[in-house]
């Protein structure tokens, strides 16, 4: 098997795992507060992450940073997994998970808004056509099978799964400054994040006993949301010969993820979901493709 050919199969791998999370989320959330579930998933990636540098024999390089590279670690962690997931699976507890997925998924366009305070970048008419046509995704999506009534929705949780994209924009624009090895990176991110929710949640009192069966989707989230998943899909970019070929796979998640939030959830899935994801995907794409090679921006796992 060539290199282009594993990068394939390892890029398989990946999207078929994130196309679960969705189910994983909701199936979690039905036994577990969303402030534990972001705690013991983030424990899990942190312990998967600690093993996968411990086989690469990279652990010792998280001891050799300056105390102004662990400060940036800490905020990064404070973004994600810290305040990105709690977003994020709050949103999961007020929404089905038809709304909550994809609505997760219009950070591109939100990074390229950002880009222009942060980055310094320019935004063109096509950035904000492209913003329409994923914002129209968006309404239709949480109409959930009523165009012309959107009551029906939560508004908290349709206004948290989109304000999910504004935090994971803002931790990918400083993330992308950070030049250190990637998976070093993230251990780090997880390693502080894991004590901010540790802590957060002693003050809440939200630890409880719980069982087995209970915490059995929080490490199916913490291994298959970041851990394997991340570590297949890192190993697709590396092997393919242009991420482009790779890249645009992933749209292929959440369209996949509606089939097991249908088998596995038990949602009906509305005429409105699948079209409004065709319209945020649609506006990502058409945004995509004008960046050109310089500027191009490419995505992270779908998640969830």
């Amino acid at each position: 098997m060539n290199n282009q050919a594993k990068a394939y199969l390892y890029a398989g791998i990946a999207i078929f795992f994130w196309s679960t999370v969705a189910s994983a989320f909701k199936i979690a959330l039905r036994q577990l507060d969303f402030l534990e579930l972001v705690f013991y998933a983030s424990v899990v990636s942190l312990l998967f992450l600690g093993v996968v540098l411990i086989f690469q024999g990279k652990m010792k390089r998280i001891f050799h940073f300056s105390l102004a590279e662990y400060g940036r670690s800490a905020i990064l962690g404070f973004l994600n997994p810290f305040l990105y997931y709690i977003v994020l699976l709050k949103a999961y507890s007020l929404l089905p998970a038809q709304v909550a997925q994809p609505l997760n998924m219009i950070w591109p366009i939100i990074l390229v808004f950002l880009s222009v305070p942060l980055l310094k970048q320019t935004i063109s008419s096509r950035s904000f056509m492209a913003l329409f046509i994923c914002f129209a995704g968006v309404y239709l999506i949480s109409s959930q099978g009523n165009v012309w009534n959107i009551e029906k929705s939560d508004h908290l949780g349709v206004a948290l799964a989109t304000g999910s994209s504004l935090i994971w924009s803002l931790y990918w624009i400083f993330n992308v400054r950070d030049r250190r090895e990637e998976i070093v990176k993230l251990f780090l991110n997880f390693f502080f994040a894991t004590f901010f929710l540790l802590a957060l949640n002693l003050a809440l009192g939200k630890f409880r006993n719980v069982s087995f069966t209970a915490l059995l989707p929080a490490v199916y989230v913490g291994l298959f949301e970041m851990g394997v998943s991340f570590f297949f899909w890192m190993r697709a970019m590396q092997l393919a010969r242009t991420t482009d070929t790779i890249s645009t796979l992933v749209y292929l998640a959440p369209f996949l993820s509606l089939v097991f939030i249908h088998l596995f959830v038990g949602e009906h899935i509305y005429v409105t979901t699948v079209v409004g994801l065709i319209f945020i995907v649609m506006g990502i794409i058409y945004q995509k493709f004008r960046l050109g090679n310089k500027n191009r921006i490419f995505v992270k796992n779908p998640k969830s």
